[in-house]
């Protein structure tokens, strides 16, 4: 197994004064079904060592993400998960349902006590969607593989992956013929045949079924409906 995250980051951003770290990923951004989820987690200073074998979600297989899940739960001070509906990507775009999807979060975390307004919040990634969704945003500062590297993001990237997946296998429940419990909304060849053969479902993000790159052909398949 690859090196784990530290908490190197966080611990300068502790030294600096920061009350509370907020690690914060996505997961779902490039479904085509399905919620886009966005995890967060909040870390006081003096935070305990992180799990031991906690990695970015997408490093784990998904009985190793089960085992660590609870264990990010015990560390940190407190986890949340925001969603943001298929029908909100349709709308709004899906930088924009990031940003919503995160401010879920954050409410979350308010609402369990986490001062979210003094936080220092670190953001995987080069680009700050979370600004512009937040009227009273605090520091946000994003990192390149955060996800990898620091522990409170990869700890939100396991909470959020463990989360979505169990929607969508939720979902496969009620629309089994999209093989959602194992391609987990994602565009698998076989998901993409049987979008082509059965329509969309009410969870697909339809304007990204438009896409002519996507669905070659969709639009004049048997029971569509996109």
């Amino acid at each position: 197994m690859t090196a784990g995250p530290t908490l190197d980051v966080e611990q300068a951003f502790f030294a600096a004064g920061a009350p509370v770290v907020i690690g914060v990923d996505e997961v779902g951004r490039g479904a085509i079904a399905g919620v886009v989820a966005v995890g967060v987690c909040a870390i006081l200073p003096g935070v305990d060592a992180p799990p031991v074998r906690l990695r970015d979600s997408k490093l784990l297989s998904p009985a190793r993400r089960a085992e660590v899940e609870p264990l990010v739960h015990s560390w940190a001070a407190a986890v949340a998960v925001g969603e943001a509906e298929p029908a909100e990507i349709d709308e709004h775009g899906i930088v924009a349902a990031l940003g919503m999807a995160a401010r879920r979060g954050l409410i979350a975390l308010h609402a369990a006590g986490v001062d979210v307004a003094a936080a220092t919040v670190l953001l995987d990634g080069s680009h700050d969607w979370l600004t512009p969704a937040l009227s009273s945003p605090p520091r946000i500062l994003t990192r390149v593989k955060a996800d990898r590297d620091c522990a409170s993001v990869a700890g939100a990237s396991v909470v959020a992956k463990q989360h979505r997946d169990a929607l969508m296998v939720a979902d496969h429940d009620r629309w089994p013929v999209y093989g959602w419990n194992g391609n987990k909304g994602y565009g698998s060849p076989d998901h993409l045949a049987a979008v082509a053969a059965h329509g969309a479902s009410p969870r697909h993000r339809v304007t990204w079924l438009r896409q002519p790159s996507l669905l070659d052909g969709l639009d004049s398949a048997p029971g569509a409906t996109v």
